[in-house]
């Protein structure tokens, strides 16, 4: 049988079935988005100016990541029982508290404080922003629905890092960082008010008595282990990686921010075409591309001695992720029914906030105890065994739930 050419797949363009729902829910994460790309960026370096060391910088990680284990399974269960809508807007508005909280914490604890909170309203929002793109998506464009969402949060985090960067540099990190945190809780709450004027509920929940169990086949049960490793793989290099380029290659943060951009841009770009592949050709090759390219660039990366060669090898690893996240995303709802995706959705989470909660500390103290490279060195091990998992045991489902 002839492969069909990739060039044959027509440009990514919004699912019409989804109406207004989507480019709703897009707006919105597009607005609350702001301050994703410059807190990730600049939060060790402001950690790291207050006094915390590599352990406690890897705790503002898990602290965020401890909220997501403990919430996101009961408010997956509120979502099928209550409806998606309200806690939507309970994340919108509670990222604005965040925001505002992260303007006004100049010691560490105050930083582990907002963290929490910002922990809480991401448990709420991701999953009803998940729980309502798949109601709205039919299965042949699920992966490309994804997509746009995951691309309108990207285009969010970049116009805010410019505009955050565009006051640190010439502020300082100290002096700049409560304004700036000040105006991303005023977009929060523009955020906040737009969604509640045009969001409509797409699916007002279910008794908890009517509602189907999940199915706990070979290919969830596979699905959420994997979930747990490659969580704790990705987020080992999350409080190290500026550090890490710091120390070897420049302190300048500019440079340094410069360098992501490329990557940016393709997870701001590409999603929703990548997940348009998956639509096609099914989610578990995709996955396994991504997760198989993406162990490469993380052995890589220590021998790096260029900026420009990271930001090449930034962009590539954009592109494998970009092209995993939005079939992994669609396989959970491939695998559920309507009435069992909030719940669904909620395991799924979990499953990668149990191991986002633990991979901070871990590398952290690789950095510390054992050497910079260290690190980057597990997490292309761990992806490269979690990429052989899944080319030997997932199997796809042979049909695709529509509801």
């Amino acid at each position: 049988m002839t492969t069909p050419s990739i060039q044959a797949i027509p440009a990514a363009t919004e699912p019409t079935a989804s109406h207004s729902t989507i480019p709703t829910i897009r707006r919105s994460i597009f607005l609350i988005s702001l301050p994703f790309g410059i807190l990730g960026f600049v939060l060790p370096i402001y950690g790291k100016a207050l006094g915390a060391d590599a352990v406690e910088i890897g705790l503002f990680f898990s602290v965020f990541f401890l909220m997501i284990v403990v919430l996101r399974p009961v408010i997956g269960a509120a979502l099928d029982r209550f409806g998606r809508r309200p806690f939507f807007m309970a994340g919108l508005l509670g990222y604005a508290v965040a925001m505002l909280a992260f303007a006004f914490s100049d010691q560490v604890m105050g930083i582990l404080v907002a963290r929490m909170l910002q922990g809480v309203a991401s448990a709420c929002l991701w999953l009803a922003a998940q729980a309502i793109t798949a109601d709205r998506s039919g299965a042949d464009v699920r992966g490309q629905s994804f997509g746009w969402v995951t691309q309108s949060s990207t285009q969010g985090s970049i116009l805010g890092t410019f505009i955050g960067f565009g006051l640190l540099v010439p502020m300082g990190i100290l002096a700049g960082w409560k304004p700036l945190f000040l105006g991303y809780a005023v977009v929060g709450v523009v955020a906040t008010l737009f969604a509640w004027r045009y969001l409509k509920e797409t699916n007002p929940g279910t008794p908890q008595t009517e509602q189907k169990p999940i199915r706990w086949s070979r290919t969830w049960t596979m699905l959420l282990l994997v979930t747990v490793v490659t969580g704790a793989a990705w987020a080992m290099l999350e409080p190290v990686m500026m550090i890490f380029l710091q120390e070897r290659l420049t302190t300048d943060i500019t440079d340094l921010a410069l360098a992501t951009l490329p990557a940016a841009f393709v997870w701001a770009l590409l999603p929703a075409r990548l997940g348009r592949l998956a639509d096609r050709f099914g989610r578990k090759p995709l996955m396994i591309l991504g997760m198989s390219a993406a162990a490469l660039t993380s052995f890589l990366i220590p021998g790096l001695n260029s900026l420009g060669a990271l930001a090449i090898l930034w962009a590539f690893q954009a592109l494998c992720y970009a092209a995993g996240d939005p079939a992994e995303q669609a396989l959970v709802a491939d695998l559920t029914g309507g009435d069992q995706r909030g719940r669904a959705y909620g395991l799924y989470s979990m499953a990668a906030g149990l191991g986002a909660m633990f991979g901070p500390l871990v590398g952290g103290w690789l950095y510390q105890s054992v050497g910079q490279a260290a690190p980057f060195y597990a997490n292309g091990l761990v992806l490269a065994g979690c990429a052989l998992a899944l080319l030997f045991f997932l199997q796809e489902p042979k049909t695709r739930l529509l509801a």
